[in-house]
């Protein structure tokens, strides 16, 4: 509850303006993790779709052992994620503030709108990762191919 405070949807709906949560809970839907990959994300990783609302979507990203994704930036989504198994690296650049961080079972990470990004796997290991998507997936025109600091190997 409270983050939907956060977000004012509370508010609204206290208020009788339940649109804003009506339209988040629209459908009830149901997705099976596929076993094969349903798409190749701009940066190639592999992405399996998962559930999505009208404020979000999530989808599982994989690399395989030893890869390293290209690097790109969104223009109007931001991302959570949160690593489900494997392990590797993550480099994130916006404005002035840039860093890399350990990614392992259990990391969370945020990619605010605009945050270059490139990640990378360990050698041995493939790296999976649960991402949520606000708001859900625009399409193509999305990302931004940017320069980071490995050369890309998908």
């Amino acid at each position: 509850m409270r983050a939907l405070a956060e977000f004012g949807l509370i508010g609204a709906y206290a208020e009788g303006r339940g649109t804003a949560l009506e339209g988040m809970m629209s459908e009830l839907l149901t997705v099976v993790r596929s076993e094969e990959r349903d798409d190749v994300a701009p940066d190639g990783s592999d992405v399996r779709i998962l559930a999505r609302v009208d404020a979000g979507g999530t989808a599982e990203f994989s690399l395989a052992p030893d890869c390293i994704s290209r690097a790109v930036r969104h223009r109007t989504i931001e991302e959570v994620w949160f690593v489900i198994e494997g392990r590797g690296s993550i480099w994130r650049k916006r404005g002035d503030l840039e860093e890399v961080t350990d990614l392992a079972p259990g990391t969370s990470v945020t990619i605010p709108v605009g945050t270059s990004f490139q990640f990378r796997s360990t050698p041995g290991v493939a790296l999976r990762i649960l991402g949520a998507t606000m708001p859900p997936w625009p399409g193509d025109g999305e990302s931004i191919p940017v320069t980071g600091p490995w050369t890309p190997t998908v």
